[in-house]
């Protein structure tokens, strides 16, 4: 007697590329030692790891996702809370599929860093088409971006951010050939002295399918500069309620 097996489709892995400088590759739970800063190693339960969460390393292999997601990216300072695994977890009951993180960020860029043709833009690209070769069941759905505290350190490049960003926008669309990508910026919690140009400037940017999420108020740690631990699930709890009420179908 034969037996018929059904075979079910395997879950389209849908992937989020985390990208910008240090409050996005996480310094919540970071601790002051006199000769260095470490990882207090402490994960709330909106971070936690999930089989169904993965994230691509700095050798292009996926592995399961834990904190501190950007621990081999952002390897020049210590690491460790940032917003994407609170990100993921809240969205996770509401895709119900794998999950896949590319972390890019690093701490202590300015934009013009992440201009197309420097290292850190062209490590972030092929980093996100590598997330999705050889997978059909693979989709690149949003890029969160949380970046602009070393273009607040002077007019000239506050001055420009907006028409900077919105170079970088459409150069990642055409060069991942998804001209409607979407895009989460975070408005800045934090900065020096031209902090409200750029934030001003984020805010103004209008293209289709390009929102932000504002961190202003945000607790900050002692340095008033990077959000803490609880700040950071927060923040990811906003990012995934941005997505899910502008891009999620």
């Amino acid at each position: 007697m034969e037996t018929n097996t059904l075979t079910l489709p395997k879950p389209k892995r849908q992937i989020f590329i985390l990208s910008g400088q240090s409050n996005m590759s996480g310094r919540g739970g970071i601790v002051r030692a006199p000769d260095r800063k470490y990882w207090d190693g402490v994960v709330p339960p909106e971070c936690s790891p999930h089989p169904s969460i993965l994230r691509l390393a700095a050798n292009l292999q996926w592995e399961p996702a834990n904190e501190p997601l950007h621990v081999d990216i952002d390897t020049g300072k210590a690491c460790g809370v940032g917003p994407g695994m609170a990100f993921v977890n809240a969205l996770r009951p509401r895709v119900g599929e794998e999950v896949g993180l590319v972390p890019c960020a690093v701490g202590g860029t300015a934009l013009k860093e992440w201009a197309r043709g420097e290292e850190l833009y062209e490590n972030m690209v092929k980093r996100a088409k590598e997330s999705v070769k050889g997978h059909e069941n693979c989709e690149i759905k949003a890029l969160l971006w949380f970046q602009g505290e070393s273009d607040s350190l002077n007019d000239e490049d506050a001055t420009i951010y907006k028409v900077t960003m919105e170079t970088l926008i459409h150069n990642v669309r055409q060069d991942l050939n998804l001209p409607s990508l979407p895009i989460i910026q975070v408005a800045l919690a934090s900065g020096f002295e031209f902090i409200e140009k750029v934030r001003e400037a984020q805010k103004a940017i209008d293209l289709p399918n390009v929102i932000y999420v504002d961190a202003e108020g945000l607790q900050l740690k002692e340095d008033n500069l990077h959000l803490t631990t609880e700040s950071q699930v927060k923040l990811g709890g906003m990012l995934a309620q941005a997505y899910l009420k502008h891009f999620h179908v």
